[in-house]
C-alpha cells in the first residue's frame, strides 16, 4: 500500500475542492496516483450531480462574451439565487461563454469541448460536487455581422459580461465601429426593456399572428361589430400589435418625445456613424425565463418524512 502522506491529502484537496476524507479515500484507492485520484473524485462527482439533477434550477446567471463582431449570450442555471454570487460559478459561466464563442451555441458541442484536460460536462459535475447545487448549461446563443459591431448589455450584472438579463444585436454597417458600439448598446439596453417578440412583423410566428387576430376578432364580435368589418378591423388591430411588440417599430427608449421608432432612430444615426446601419438581429436571454419552479409545501413534506412505511 502506498504512503498516503498529510501534504498530498492537502494538494489533492486544494485541487479538487472536495473534503479531506474524501482525498484520503481516493489516494487510498488509486495507491498514491494524483491524476488517477482526481478522477476518481470526480467520478464520485458524478454520482453526487445525478442525485441533485432532479432539482429545478432556474436561478443562475446570463453570460456574454463580445469580440468584433461576434457575439454569444449562454443561460447557466443553478438552483438559489446565492450561487450567483460564487465565484467559481461565475468563472464556470465565463468559461462556458467563451467556449460557445468558440465551437458555436450548440448546447452538446459546448459541453464536450476540453478546456485543459477536461470537458465544460466536467467542470459542470466538479462545481455540482463543490457547492452541492444542482447547475444546467440550458441555452445559448450567437450572432455574428460580416462588417459591423455587435451591441451588447448585462442588466442587473454581478461582474462583467454576467447579469440576470442578457442581450446582443448586430449591427451590418461600414460606419466606424465606436459609434456603432455606443449605437448598438442603446438599442439592447431598448430590446432589454421592451422585450419585442420579433425584429419586424415578418419575424413575429405564424401562431402568434394566429392567436392575436382570433383575440381581436372575439373582441369585436363582443361589441356587435358586423361580420364583413371584422377583417379590416382586426388587420387595422395588428399594425398596432407590431408597433408594440416588434423590434424595429416600437418606439425607442431614448426618444424623449415616444414619437420616434426605433428603426427611424437607427436611419438618424448613419450620419453620426458614417454609412447605412442594417440591424440584422437581436437575441435577449432573461434568466430563468419559461421554466417552471416548483412550489413547496413544507407542511406536506414534514408529513411525508415522519410517515411510516
Amino acid at each position: 500500500m502506498a504512503n498516503i502522506t498529510a501534504q498530498m491529502v492537502k494538494e489533492l484537496r486544494e485541487s479538487t475542492g472536495a473534503g479531506m476524507m474524501d482525498c484520503k479515500a481516493a489516494l487510498n484507492e488509486t495507491a498514491g496516483d494524483m491524476a488517477q485520484a482526481q478522477d476518481w473524485l470526480r467520478k464520485k462527482g458524478l454520482s453526487k450531480a445525478a442525485k441533485k439533477a432532479g432539482r429545478v434550477a432556474a436561478e443562475g446567471l446570463i453570460g456574454l462574451t463580445v469580440k468584433g463582431p461576434k457575439a454569444v449570450v449562454v443561460e447557466v442555471n443553478s438552483e438559489t439565487d446565492f450561487v450567483a454570487r460564487n465565484d467559481l460559478f461565475q468563472g464556470l459561466v465565463k468559461m462556458s461563454a467563451d467556449v460557445a464563442f468558440d465551437v458555436g451555441p450548440d448546447v452538446e458541442k459546448i459541453k464536450a469541448q476540453k478546456v485543459g484536460a477536461i470537458t465544460i460536462a466536467d467542470a459542470f459535475n466538479d462545481t455540482i460536487a463543490k457547492i452541492g447545487e444542482n447547475m444546467t448549461l440550458r441555452r445559448a446563443a450567437s450572432l455574428e455581422v460580416s462588417k459591423g459591431a455587435i451591441g451588447s448589455y448585462v442588466h442587473t450584472s454581478v461582474s462583467e459580461g454576467l447579469g440576470k438579463i442578457g442581450v446582443i444585436v448586430g449591427l451590418e454597417s461600414p460606419g466606424n465601429a465606436d459609434e456603432l458600439v455606443a449605437l448598438g448598446r442603446q438599442l439592447a439596453m431598448h430590446v432589454a426593456s421592451s422585450n419585442p417578440i420579433a425584429l419586424d412583423a415578418s419575424g413575429v410566428p405564424a401562431d402568434v399572428i394566429k392567436r392575436e387576430k382570433d383575440v381581436l376578432a372575439d373582441k369585436f364580435r363582443q361589441q356587435g361589430k358586423p361580420e364583413n368589418m371584422i377583417e379590416k378591423i382586426v388587420e387595422n388591430g395588428l399594425k398596432t400589435f407590431y408597433k408594440e411588440q416588434t423590434f424595429l417599430e416600437q418606439p425607442f427608449i431614448f426618444d424623449d418625445s415616444g414619437k420616434k421608432s426605433v428603426a427611424q432612430a437607427v436611419k438618424e444615426a448613419e450620419g453620426k456613424v458614417g454609412g447605412p446601419i442594417k440591424i440584422t438581429g437581436f437575441v435577449r436571454y432573461a434568466l430563468g425565463e419559461g421554466i417552471e419552479k416548483q412550489e413547496s409545501d413544507f407542511a406536506a413534506e414534514v408529513a411525508a418524512a415522519v410517515k411510516p412505511n
